[in-house]
């Protein structure tokens, strides 16, 4: 199969959908506020593009800003307990149940602790939460996948702690940090859209918001232009990660 049909396909696929969803909208006449119809929903994206393109910078910059305080505490965390495994069976089941909580149960407390003037920290906040564990895990496992014989080769020669942690540990636990941001990438999105909707404020002024406000008003066609914009934010966020993961694997690899 061609590069070109395998690009093509999928696009037609979604063009098939679209146009059976606009026919069968205008065939049944289903009004607008339950359903509307492609096009109005594209009529929605246009006339509102200013409002969402602002709230959606708005959620990415909480969704990344939530990645990176992720990313810095879960490398942290996985650094300082990798060369003690009873400190890391002590941990580990603390990082489970923290990831397996809906955030919807610890939203409120949050907001509390953020402040009601500052929905912005709740959001990031949760998202951090969400994003947490899928780098926490990655940088686990990938610092504890150390070839043994490089190990034995590197206490061979005196290497301290700090030595084997960067010119062994680390590099071996690339590819699991890459791939473990990759998924959190998406997730720190999905988390922040999903805490903004618990903060239950405008304040953070993000998608989710938007989505409310529509919605509160039975404005279906600006939900879906709202939806539209996420999932296409989401995907190029889960695409950027993904073409970093190959370029620096292809590094690492080389060397």
């Amino acid at each position: 199969m061609s590069r070109a049909a395998g690009l093509l396909a999928p696009l037609a696929f979604v063009a098939v959908l679209l146009l059976a969803w606009e026919l069968a909208v205008r065939a049944l006449k289903v009004p607008s506020y339950l359903l509307p119809a492609p096009s109005e929903i594209l009529t929605a994206l246009v006339a509102n593009a200013p409002v969402l393109a602002a709230s959606a910078w708005n959620t990415l910059k909480m969704a990344l800003g939530a990645l990176v305080c992720a990313s810095v505490a879960a490398t942290a965390v996985a650094v300082l307990i990798a060369p003690s495994p009873l400190v890391e069976k002590a941990i580990r089941p603390v990082a489970v149940v923290l990831q397996v909580t809906p955030i919807v149960a610890i939203a409120p407390q949050v907001n509390i602790w953020a402040g009601l003037d500052h929905p912005e920290r709740a959001v990031m906040g949760l998202a951090a939460v969400v994003a947490f564990f899928p780098i926490f895990s990655g940088a686990l496992t990938g610092l504890n996948a150390v070839d043994p014989d490089l190990e034995r080769l590197f206490d061979l020669y005196g290497a301290s702690r700090w030595q084997k942690l960067v010119r062994l540990r680390l590099p071996s636990a690339t590819p699991f940090l890459l791939e473990g941001h990759k998924v959190a990438a998406g997730l720190a999105v999905i988390g922040a859209v999903v805490a903004e909707f618990v903060s239950g404020s405008g304040g953070a002024q993000g998608l989710a918001w938007r989505i409310l406000e529509a919605a509160n008003r039975l404005q279906t066609a600006k939900v879906f232009a709202a939806i539209l914009i996420l999932g296409l934010m989401g995907a190029l966020v889960h695409a950027a990660f993904q073409a970093l993961e190959g370029w620096a694997l292809k590094r690492w690899r080389g060397r």
